[in-house]
């Protein structure tokens, strides 16, 4: 292990090779022993350059951003799920569509009155909060299988770089102000950059086991599960996992 002091925001990292394919797995492991928790409803302060609380519109304020085809046609098959009781502005979503391309093209859920389409308001008879989390609970299912990729996967964000070889490096870590662009840089508040999120009596990689397992998959969720159920008592890490600390500087 490499140690460097006189940083900020230093982040230990372990890595280690994936058991079926050529990749090479990273993970942030300082923020997946953190106690962070989403405080939706409970103090977040959302994006906008001044604090609105009130809103409670969280990072659902520019709506989402669809990866791939994949990812459209999971928004539109549990778009089709949801009840005129459950989502607030369906009358709008069937009138001129959830999503659209934005000015890069890029696929993108609608803005209605400053947030998200599927965002429900405060007074909202269900609730305020994503539609579609909230119909995913009431049936019985997964959030994170109804929702659009980036919002599930929110705050952790996967980076996958091929080599001149082919060989993988896929990083798991928290996401960062920067991730979202220069837009980030604007944000009233962040999540991830503030201690009030950091509440939670479990860490992170134990409260998002289902979300990392799906980014990760089941295999390598468990081996990354066993090195840090060995950190408190600082016992051997899973074979071939190589722990190294580094600097990473603030956004703030």
């Amino acid at each position: 292990m490499t140690a460097a002091t006189g940083l900020e925001d230093l982040h230990e990292l372990v890595s280690f090779d994936d058991p079926h394919e050529d990749r090479t797995w990273v993970f942030d492991v300082t923020f997946l022993e953190s106690n962070w928790t989403c405080i939706f409803g409970s103090g977040c302060k959302g994006v906008y350059d001044v604090d609105t609380t009130e809103k409670m519109e969280g990072c659902c304020t520019h709506g989402a951003h669809l990866v791939d085809k994949p990812d459209r046609e999971n928004l539109r098959m549990h778009a089709d799920r949801l009840r005129t009781d459950q989502w607030q502005f369906m009358s709008i979503g069937e009138k001129k569509g959830y999503t659209k391309k934005n000015e890069d093209g890029a696929h993108v859920t609608r803005v209605v009155d400053g947030a998200c389409i599927f965002l429900n308001r405060p007074g909202h008879p269900n609730g305020a909060g994503c539609a579609l989390h909230s119909a995913a609970l009431e049936a019985g299912e997964r959030p994170l299988d109804w929702k659009p990729e980036v919002c599930w996967q929110l705050p952790l964000r996967r980076v996958d770089e091929t080599d001149s070889n082919w060989h993988v490096t896929s990083t798991v870590r928290e996401w960062k102000r920067r991730d979202w662009g220069p837009a980030g840089n604007d944000f009233h508040w962040w999540c991830t950059d503030a201690p009030d999120a950091f509440v939670d009596k479990r860490s992170v990689w134990q409260t998002m086991a289902a979300e990392l397992t799906e980014m990760v998959g089941t295999d390598v969720f468990d081996l990354l599960a066993g090195y840090m159920a060995t950190r408190k008592g600082r016992n051997r890490p899973v074979s071939g996992a190589k722990a190294v600390v580094i600097s990473s500087k603030p956004d703030k």
